[in-house]
């Protein structure tokens, strides 16, 4: 029985709240907070309607360090689970620290100024969460997060080492909008434009942006294109899997979410630095941001399926020569949706930021100071996936990846 704060209201927090006041047994209190204290309220009543449970709610701005170890302190939690901005990142870690706190997140540090992200920023706090005897579990999401414990599931069960680690994300869904993103928009584009890398032989490779294209028959989805781009784990992958000669990550998108996406890049709407526009500074991609479609609101009109997993080869465990294995989720949109009111892409990250909470709040997962998925037993996080609604399978393939 342990009290939460949880931090953010967008979809990926609606998912986790509403499954932590599932596991009332394991989050006995669940404190909400955000910069709009209406979107808190919003979820908060959904989750009093589905669940009869109560949360808190609070208004705060993440990025103000003080104000925001005030409020942690008032409320005294066990756990502060960050589900804003990546740019918030390490103003939430501060907080923590000054009021002596755990800490989780789903996604690595972004500086606001810059289209980069990396866990350098998040890893040099080690030492000081070690001193004060506290514990930061990072990117406890989908991807990154369970497509780590994949690979290290695999690694205890099946592959003694893995040689090569394919990790892909298909949203097989369909929202009936001309264009929008399944999660924060800014954060999503930031992403996509970026140039590619993947690890390969000991260092990181870049390619330009999109620029290598794939066809995949993913189950349950069918065929889709899915293009090359640089996602954390790869990161933390490299780092804590020494023996990889070569990790991907790869994602799926339609043609129509590519075309609308150039043109958007082409006339400068995805820049993130500042133009003028009536005497005021504004940053092109955050007003974009503003006029899309917000995430939260897709879930009533998606239907379709995601599904995201790894393939990874190397030697079996059990001297068998080398084998191949495919793991992989497939969560339904309208599924979803029924169970939390949010569609699956919220649903794949807002789950495991609940389990990877109840990792540490359970004990299952401890240690002082920072810590990445990979680091940890990934048996009992796969027992719970398997329970709390992200069922996995993984099956042998009949060699190595081709493409």
């Amino acid at each position: 029985m342990s009290k939460v704060l949880v931090i953010g209201a967008g979809g990926v927090s609606s998912v986790c709240v509403h499954k932590m006041a599932m596991n009332a047994g394991i989050f006995s209190e669940i404190h909400l907070a955000s910069r709009t204290r209406s979107k808190c309220d919003a979820i908060a009543a959904s989750v009093k309607e589905r669940t009869g449970q109560t949360v808190q709610t609070y208004e705060i701005d993440a990025e103000e360090v003080p104000a925001l170890t005030r409020l942690i302190q008032q409320i005294q939690p066990k756990l502060v689970v960050n589900l804003a901005l990546p740019y918030q990142d390490l103003p939430i870690m501060d907080a923590c620290l000054e009021a002596g706190v755990d800490y989780l997140d789903t996604a690595n540090y972004e500086p606001k100024d810059q289209a980069k992200f990396e866990y350098s920023w998040q890893w040099a706090y080690h030492d000081r969460f070690k001193e004060k005897g506290l514990m930061a579990l990072l990117g406890s999401g989908f991807d990154p997060g369970v497509t780590s414990v994949f690979a290290m599931w695999l690694k205890k069960h099946k592959l003694k080492t893995i040689r090569q680690l394919d990790i892909l994300d298909c949203n097989g869904g369909d929202h009936g909008q001309a264009f929008a993103t399944n999660f924060n928009p800014e954060i999503n584009i930031r992403e996509v434009t970026a140039p590619a890398r993947h690890w390969e032989n000991g260092e990181f490779v870049e390619t330009p942006a999109m620029s290598k294209k794939v066809a995949f028959e993913f189950d349950q989805v069918g065929p889709k294109n899915m293009y090359m781009m640089y996602h954390e784990e790869l990161e933390s992958l490299a780092k804590f899997l020494p023996e990889l000669e070569r990790a991907r990550f790869w994602m799926t998108f339609g043609d129509a979410y590519i075309m609308h996406l150039t043109v958007l890049q082409n006339v400068g709407m995805t820049r993130i630095d500042p133009v003028m526009y009536q005497g005021k500074e504004i940053i092109p991609l955050q007003f974009l941001a503003a006029v899309l479609p917000k995430p939260e609101t897709l879930g009533p009109t998606t239907k379709g399926k995601t599904n995201i997993g790894d393939i990874a080869t190397g030697e079996a465990l059990d001297g068998s020569g080398e084998k191949t294995f495919y793991i992989y989720n497939i969560c339904d949109h309208e599924d979803a949706y029924a169970e939390t009111g949010n569609q699956a892409i919220s649903y794949t990250t807002g789950v495991p930021a609940m389990i990877g909470a109840a990792m540490m709040l359970t004990g299952a997962w401890t240690g002082d100071g920072v810590f990445n998925m990979e680091q940890m037993d990934p048996d009992p996080f796969m027992d719970m996936l398997n329970t709390q609604g992200l069922p996995w399978q993984v099956k042998e393939l009949p060699g190595p990846v081709e493409f």
